[in-house]
């Protein structure tokens, strides 16, 4: 029985492509543009989308109280309100809290 074993050069060969396989595997899953980082990145959109979403609502409301306080619109509740607010005026069917 004559058994050969195999060559060293072969095996490091293997190993050689073993570890260069689980370094991209690694790379892929966990490095700066793998799989986590992916799942993290769209993560943080989410978040920053529904962000620009509660911030372009207050815009918006900023916006309708500002055209509402301009010389071009008379807005007759909100004028009411401000002249009550400066003069200290109450009207008769009203309870005031201080």
């Amino acid at each position: 029985m004559n058994r050969r074993r195999a060559p060293m050069g072969v095996l490091l060969y293997f190993a050689g492509a073993l570890m260069l396989g689980l370094y991209f595997t690694f790379a892929a899953v966990q490095g700066d543009f793998g799989v986590f980082k992916r799942a993290e990145i769209d993560a943080e959109g989410r978040a920053l989308t529904q962000e620009l979403a509660i911030l372009q609502m207050q815009v918006d409301q900023l916006e309708n109280l500002t055209r509402r306080l301009s010389d071009t619109y008379l807005d007759l509740d909100l004028l009411d309100e401000q002249a009550r607010d400066m003069l200290g005026m109450v009207r008769a069917d009203e309870i005031v809290i201080r």
